[in-house]
């Protein structure tokens, strides 16, 4: 709760940029609208909730003595204050993000949100932390249970139709997903969390070009949020899917090289795709290593984690990939949703990457093979986590072992039947038939 005015308009700033993904210069940004909330009311609870999210992120309290005080902090402010029982709940789920029980967190979110379904906040943080545990249903399910509490009048309203755009897509319905990707964009055409939800369709469905259509006739839409570099991502994916190499290798000199801040799981999955399909792409794993590099030491999701070993693997750092393995193989044994998902799937996929980059492509399939249906868990959507699909396709074809040449063309069948309209399915199918290794080297 909090008397100053100026303390409500900024949480109602910072808020929107979250939701909407963008920065406002008008208030400084996020954290500039953070600031004056603070500085407005340094009591207001809710300003140390929506601070320690940012601050947090998947950080465990257990490696940050400074955080692990604030989230104290923000505890005992919480029992001394005269707050509402909602911020109360609020405090409660900061609480269980801290402890990295992120599910503990989403309980408390939808907990709320049956008492206050037109509370945004629990509906965003509910879906980024969905959609970072794998859950499509739940992230799904959440924003149509409170859609019917809206009314279009309300602040922030067509958000929520990107959102169950995006929900919809990631649990395969793409009909729906498009109708509400458009009602979406028809209320807010700058709404890029409705828009990549859209491309999440296109992509799915094979229609690369009304993809590369769709987002160059809208750029000026777009080019100014936090998502803009995915988006662009998506781009270079319907470029790469036509094998247009040299247009997806474009973006990546355009949109990520020598960039600080980005979300690393774009440009290391680009490029490794690209070597996938046999593309030389110079020194830019060079390059994706030095984004990655100020990162290797964190454990915050298995999903980042993944990201991070192939800018090691990629820029032929042996000595960083050591490093990761074992600070992977020691952060399963920490408590937390991210330790359990690591020990499960992160470290059979991590060890797989390493030994198709050895060259021991049978091992590698091994070792995927097994966990191909639970990699899901680490979180990311089904374009994302289509790379592993590839990876075990690819090293399957490689393989030695005709059992594992077999697999690759049994799952090129099965990855047609979902997909038709896939020229890369195509090439890999060509490839997958020959005796040899086909374009593979």
């Amino acid at each position: 709760s909090t008397t100053s005015n100026e303390a409500c308009k900024m949480y109602d700033a910072t808020v929107t940029q979250l939701v909407g993904w963008y920065q406002e210069d008008s208030v400084g940004g996020m954290e500039g609208s953070l600031d004056k909330m603070k500085q407005a009311d340094p009591n207001f609870v809710m300003a140390k909730v929506l601070s320690l999210w940012f601050q947090l992120g998947g950080k465990s309290t257990s490696r940050d003595e400074k955080l692990k005080k604030e989230v104290e902090d923000l505890v005992k402010s919480a029992q001394q204050n005269n707050l509402t029982s909602r911020e109360k709940q609020h405090v409660g789920a900061m609480q269980q993000w801290a402890d990295r029980d992120w599910p503990g967190a989403c309980a408390v979110w939808e907990d709320i949100l049956l008492e206050h379904p037109t509370d945004m906040l629990a509906v965003k943080l509910s879906q980024m932390a969905y959609f970072g545990l794998g859950y499509r249903e739940r992230m799904r399910d959440s924003v149509l249970r409170v859609l019917p509490a809206w009314k279009p009048s309300m602040p922030l309203y067509g958000y929520l139709h990107g959102m169950e755009a995006f929900g919809f897509v990631q649990t395969n319905f793409y009909r729906q997903a498009e109708q509400a990707g458009q009602k979406a964009l028809s209320l807010n055409p700058r709404d890029i969390w409705a828009r990549h939800a859209l491309c999440h369709v296109m992509e799915m469905e094979g229609r690369q070009q009304e993809g590369i259509n769709f987002l160059s006739n809208s750029v000026n839409d777009w080019n100014r949020h936090t998502l803009t570099g995915h988006c662009y991502w998506h781009w270079a994916l319907y470029h790469m899917e036509k094998g247009d190499y040299h247009a997806a290798l474009d973006i990546y000199d355009t949109q990520y090289r020598g960039r600080q801040g980005l979300y690393l799981a774009d440009p290391t999955s680009l490029l490794f795709r690209l070597n996938m399909e046999g593309v030389d792409v110079a020194d830019r794993w060079d390059d994706t290593y030095a984004m990655c590099k100020p990162f290797l030491d964190e454990r915050l999701t298995v999903f980042q984690d993944v990201h991070l070993l192939l800018s090691c693997l990629g820029a032929k750092q042996q000595d960083s990939t050591k490093k990761m393995m074992e600070s992977l193989r020691t952060f399963v044994s920490e408590e937390g949703t991210q330790s359990a998902v690591a020990k499960q799937v992160g470290i059979p996929v991590c060890e797989a990457l390493v030994a198709y980059d050895e060259g021991d492509y049978a091992r590698a399939v091994d070792l995927m093979a097994p966990v191909r249906y639970q990699v899901g868990s680490i979180g990311g959507s089904k374009a994302q986590l289509d790379l592993f699909h590839l990876f075990l396709i690819n090293a399957a074809i490689r393989s030695s072992k005709t059992q594992h040449q077999q697999l690759a063309r049994f799952l090129l069948a099965e990855r047609k039947a979902l997909k038709d309209h896939s020229p890369m399915t195509d090439r890999l199918m060509a490839a997958a038939a020959l005796p040899s290794k086909g374009q593979f080297k």
